[in-house]
């Protein structure tokens, strides 16, 4: 029997009757077995589909086949080869939890991720990378110039090392509009969630003065409009009046990294499609 191929086909068109029916034949002609697949219709009227598909066909004649009906249903679609591990930048400040939880999923195959640098504005992480010897760069931002060049940098690391998603693991600047929207769609961040919500400097602090009973995390693409890109992944636990500011600390710093995790897994799983300001997640 020939060697088998696991491919993951995502797409998205306008919705209309016939597409299941013509992608899955576009399957049987490619020689595939469909192993796993999820499908959503949403409000926009716009249909969503992901597809698992074992086929002993290479890419590139599985990429034509695709092709006619892709074009005959306007779809944007990816062809993938399943678990295949996507490369990664990240970037960070000075809190280590996340980018710490992150480099050790990586490590144990948790995580289909390959970072290929860790990008900060503080020297502080520079160890917890070398441990897991990854590589890493400090560049102090202290003015727009600084800013800037730092996103340059960015840049330069995108295309030298094909880099497929960015994500803000704890990362405290803000991005440029230029830059998000460049990559729109490949940035994910992750911060504190709170009921009621609290801005500004000691979030957790304030948290505790108030006594949530709510102390969760959100994961979500990063767009110009701060902290409002659509969203992947949330978290939350309940907290009680006995935490005192250190235990709620903990708390939402392991929730922030769970939810981080999770929504970066299903995104280099291509379980992660943008519908206008919102996702659809296949998990």
């Amino acid at each position: 029997m020939p060697n088998q191929e696991h491919w993951v086909l995502t797409f998205v068109c306008p919705d209309k009757p016939g597409i299941v029916h013509a992608i899955s034949g576009a399957v049987v002609q490619a020689q595939g077995n469909i192993t796993e697949s999820k499908q959503f219709t949403s409000e926009s009227n716009h249909f969503f589909m992901r597809l698992q598909i074992e086929s002993s066909i290479s890419k590139s004649e599985f990429e034509t086949v695709i092709q006619e009906i892709a074009e005959a249903y306007q779809m944007e679609w990816q062809l993938d080869v399943v678990g295949r591990r996507m490369k990664t930048l990240v970037l960070a400040s000075k809190a280590a939890h996340c980018l710490n939880d992150m480099l050790f999923r990586q490590l144990s195959g948790q995580l289909p991720i390959e970072v290929e640098a860790v990008l900060a504005n503080h020297p502080d992480l520079k160890s917890l990378a070398e441990f897991y010897k990854t590589p890493f760069e400090h560049h102090s931002i202290e003015s727009a110039n600084d800013k800037h060049n730092f996103e340059k940098r960015i840049e330069e690391l995108i295309e030298q090392k094909e880099i497929e998603l960015i994500v803000l693991a704890r990362y405290m600047q803000i991005l440029s509009p230029e830059f998000c929207a460049r990559h729109a769609g490949k940035i994910i961040n992750i911060h504190h969630s709170f009921l009621p919500g609290f801005k500004g400097a000691n979030p957790y602090a304030q948290a505790h003065q108030r006594g949530v009973k709510l102390i969760g995390a959100t994961a979500h693409f990063v767009t110009e409009d701060l902290d409002e890109g659509p969203i992947i992944e949330q978290n939350v636990d309940r907290v009680t009046h006995e935490e005192s500011k250190q235990k709620l600390v903990r708390i939402g710093q392991d929730i922030e990294s769970r939810t981080l995790a999770q929504a970066v897994s299903w995104f280099a799983e291509h379980r992660v499609l943008v519908d206008g300001s919102r996702t659809i997640v296949f998990s």
